[in-house]
């Protein structure tokens, strides 16, 4: 039987969500036990990373080290694929060195070209699409500090990428209210959206230009960086586009007093979000961090497992 993969968000009923997010916080609450049982004693992960990464990459490796298990870098610099070798004869060849993949790439179809060709599991560790790993993160982030995620609104600021796909998918399966204010023609992609919310979901998902439109009444505001890797050349042009669209003191005012503020790192301090925000007392953004750790130890045990 094919191994289960983890793509996207929405490949992910909301029991299967929600198991990730309590094994999450049981190995969070707990770890000394999680560690001294060695649940991924002798088995091995791949990670391979064609975009750079601080949290991803040292979260998977320390979790299985901590699980009992070992990783390998294999950057594709240094491989066989720089002189041709393809992705399925690579990927086929580690199916059979390695129990498990990370990839960290560009194009959401170089990745399905790799867990087409898996007999092992793939783990997307972000693509231009998608970043499921840090959104599940994001969930329990949310859910530690409100109690629950049914009702719950976000407010997403800025860049429609692949943190807010990830957070569109994630939100209508878990009730929530997810309004994002996006500049014209950077919003999120209107394919995944659609696909999101067809059928019967609980949650709902507004985009609107106007930032205080969106924080208004919400309980957490989130935001990303303005220019994603892959699209450095753009970073002027998006610099002059995305300038209303910082979250900083005035825009925190503009929602309850309570709001918390999120980013998944890594923050360009004066642009999306401003030094005063991001180290404040109503950001938790070093919480979102950590739980990259607790998260990944429940996908690694569950996919990689016995």
């Amino acid at each position: 039987m094919k191994p289960t993969h983890l793509m996207q968000i929405a490949d992910l009923s909301v029991s299967e969500i929600d198991g990730f997010l309590r094994m999450a916080s049981a190995m969070k609450e707990n770890p000394v036990e999680h560690i001294s049982s060695r649940p991924l004693a002798g088995k091995t992960l791949g990670l391979v990373f064609e975009k750079a990464s601080t949290r991803t990459r040292i979260s998977f490796e320390v979790a299985m080290t901590q699980l009992g298990g070992h990783s390998l870098v294999l950057g594709s610099e240094g491989s066989q694929m720089t002189r041709g070798e393809s992705v399925a004869d690579t990927v086929k060849v580690l199916s059979r060195y390695v129990d498990g993949l990370v990839i960290r790439t560009f194009g959401q179809d170089i990745l399905e070209e790799w867990a087409l060709h898996a007999t092992i599991p793939v783990i997307n560790g972000l693509t231009d699409l998608h970043h499921p790993c840090q959104v599940l993160a994001d969930l329990l982030t949310i859910q530690e500090r409100v109690g629950q995620l049914q009702g719950v609104k976000i407010a997403y600021i800025g860049d429609g990428n692949n943190v807010a796909h990830s957070l569109i998918e994630a939100a209508v399966r878990m009730g929530m209210t997810l309004s994002l204010a996006c500049p014209s023609g950077y919003e999120p992609n209107q394919v995944i959206v659609e696909a999101a919310c067809m059928g019967s979901h609980a949650g709902t998902v507004e985009c609107v230009t106007d930032p205080i439109i969106a924080v208004k009444n919400a309980d957490f505001i989130y935001t990303d960086v303005w220019t994603s890797m892959g699209y450095e050349g753009e970073q002027g042009t998006r610099t002059a586009v995305f300038s209303g669209y910082q979250v900083n003191a005035a825009l925190v005012a503009a929602a309850k007093p309570q709001t918390l503020v999120m980013h998944c790192l890594p923050a360009h301090r004066g642009e999306e979000i401003t030094s005063d925000v991001v180290d404040g007392p109503q950001s938790i953004v070093l919480d979102q961090a950590e739980n990259r750790l607790h998260v990944q130890k429940a996908i690694l045990v569950r996919l990689l497992g016995s």
